[in-house]
């Protein structure tokens, strides 16, 4: 896991608020600073001012209001409903928490479906300026139909928080593997790259950056194919458009997003390129510093020796990923595809998930994949949490809290 820092670029250079980047299955999100005295982020409630004879009057008038303001802060993109009860949704479990909320595992009882629903209460959105980034996330994601993006299927709200829901995997995600395994075989770094290149080249086509490619944003499927999720910092940046906001996962990041921009798309393939140097060495080209500009520096001054293990292929491919001046980076997918590495490869995605990940499936049987998984997390993350009507649920993925039963205050 990584220290996540954002920042936007303004004329003055004042310093102001931060906030929490709450992308859909973060297991602890993305620290934001923010250096704007307005940014795209940032917005105030306007409560009405009412004119009442009686203190009691007023006050309602007063909750009334702010329940409205609140509600329609977030339509269209959150529809308002009450959340459904346990004749249609049961609550199944507690998967992993976010940076505002828990990830809860549910079951759709009327088709036999489970999903994965984030629980973001909407108070936490306010207070860490999140609210246009909150609807830009599921306005993009409802865009992505991919067999290598995890699919969003639905997203509401209630009075007091948002449901974004998608699609459940169960096995976990390429973190916890790495986690667990250290270093990878060439062939499954080579499937591995070949999807999550897929995934990127259909983004970029749409004109999105994701700016948060990470091991722990891969969800696998039950085959242990990658599931590209996590769009909370993702922007909407057509071709030869620039960007300057700082933000991502410390070590992840290109030098140019580290340096305050301008970037564009090449970011996310420097992104990948660390990934890759992951699964295949076992450790990160470059361990992450306290701050952007400390990491900065190390940035600049790495080599990015690839080790001996590695064959001449996966060398040079990795080499062209981290490039640090993203004008000679390998950055899109036609010339991705042309790498000797993937010599003899189809990128076709139904080709692609033919053949099970072993190595995956492997893994997810390990005595320790499920502390791996839960990064430490602990039933009193859940102490004080309200979800309006949701019932008791128990978590399936840590023996610490499978024995208790967690309930909202």
């Amino acid at each position: 896991m990584g220290n996540d820092e954002s920042r936007r670029r303004n004329p003055d250079g004042a310093a102001h608020h931060r906030r929490l980047s709450h992308g859909l299955f973060t297991n602890f999100g993305a620290v934001a600073h923010r250096l704007s005295r307005r940014g795209p982020f940032s917005q105030t409630v306007q409560l009405p001012i009412t004119n009442a004879s009686s203190s009691t009057d007023l006050s309602h008038k007063h909750e009334t209001s702010k329940t409205e303001s609140t509600v329609s802060s977030f339509m269209p993109e959150f529809p308002l409903r009450n959340f459904p009860g346990q004749n249609q949704f049961q609550v199944l479990g507690f998967i992993a928490r976010g940076s505002f909320g828990p990830i809860l595992k549910l079951k759709d009882v009327s088709i036999d479906k489970i999903y994965a629903v984030k629980v973001l209460p909407k108070s936490a959105i306010f207070n860490n300026g999140a609210l246009d980034q909150s609807k830009e996330e599921v306005i993009i994601q409802r865009q992505l139909k991919h067999p290598f993006i995890h699919n969003l299927q639905d997203c509401w709200q209630t009075q007091h928080h948002l449901f974004i829901m998608c699609d459940y995997c169960g096995v976990g995600d390429l973190y916890t593997c790495w986690s667990l395994k250290g270093r990878f075989e060439e062939d499954d770094i080579r499937l591995f790259a070949a999807e999550m290149a897929s995934a990127l080249g259909f983004l970029h086509d749409l004109g999105i950056m994701h700016r948060d490619i990470k091991m722990d944003n891969i969800l696998l499927s039950d085959h242990g194919h990658l599931r590209l999720s996590d769009f909370g910092l993702s922007r909407r940046l057509k071709r030869g458009g620039r960007t300057f906001t700082i933000c991502g996962t410390m070590q992840y990041m290109a030098p140019e997003v580290l340096g305050g921009g301008p970037y564009n798309h090449a970011a996310d393939w420097w992104s990948l390129g660390v990934m890759l140097y992951c699964l295949a060495t076992g450790e990160f080209p470059v361990p992450p510093e306290s701050g952007h500009i400390a990491m900065l520096n190390k940035v600049r001054q790495c080599s990015y020796i690839i080790p001996d293990t590695c064959s001449t292929a996966l060398t040079v491919l990795l080499t062209e990923l981290l490039s640090k001046n993203p004008v000679n980076r390998l950055r899109n997918l036609d010339c991705f595809q042309m790498q000797a590495f993937f010599r003899g490869i189809s990128f076709d995605s139904e080709s692609l998930q033919k053949t099970p990940m072993e190595v995956i499936l492997e893994l997810r049987t390990h005595p320790e994949w499920s502390t791996k998984a839960m990064r430490g997390l602990t039933v009193d993350y859940l102490k004080n949490f309200d979800c309006d009507p949701l019932p008791t649920y128990r978590s399936e993925e840590s023996s610490s809290i499978a024995n208790k039963d967690v309930t909202r205050s």
